[in-house]
């Protein structure tokens, strides 16, 4: 007996392709979500002495990566709090990134980081970055 349009069978295939793309979507958590933006901090110049407005304009997101570039030699990152920036003076034993090509990922809220090496930072090296 051939089945028709609308048959028991025809809606058992249904239902079972349905229920493998709702299990494939639960596997692979969702649909894709956009990926996480990845800001070079001072653009092509590199973390600089005078980078302290180079967040204006922009939109930072929970996941997205800034790259600090810079001579490590002469420079450094370190991630401080509110008062450590205003006063350019790091908490005692906090750790300085020194590689040259640092990477940090960022949470919401607000993150400072500045350059310890004596008086860049006095130079506007340092940043503010506000992430939603």
């Amino acid at each position: 007996m051939a089945l028709g349009r609308g048959s028991a069978s025809n809606g058992a295939v249904v239902l079972g392709a349905a229920v493998l793309l709702i299990g494939f979507l639960v596997m692979s958590g969702g649909p894709p979500l956009a990926e996480a933006a990845k800001y070079t901090v001072g653009d092509y110049g590199g973390w600089k002495f005078n980078v302290a407005g180079w967040t204006k304009g922009k939109t930072f997101r929970a996941g997205d990566v800034l790259e600090f570039k810079y001579n490590g030699a002469v420079h450094d990152v370190v991630s401080v709090d509110a008062a450590a920036y205003r006063s350019c003076v790091p908490p005692k034993g906090k750790k300085a990134l020194r590689s040259g090509h640092d990477k940090v990922k960022l949470v919401k809220g607000t993150h400072y980081f500045i350059c310890t090496v004596r008086g860049h930072c006095q130079a506007n090296m340092k940043i503010a970055v506000n992430v939603i």
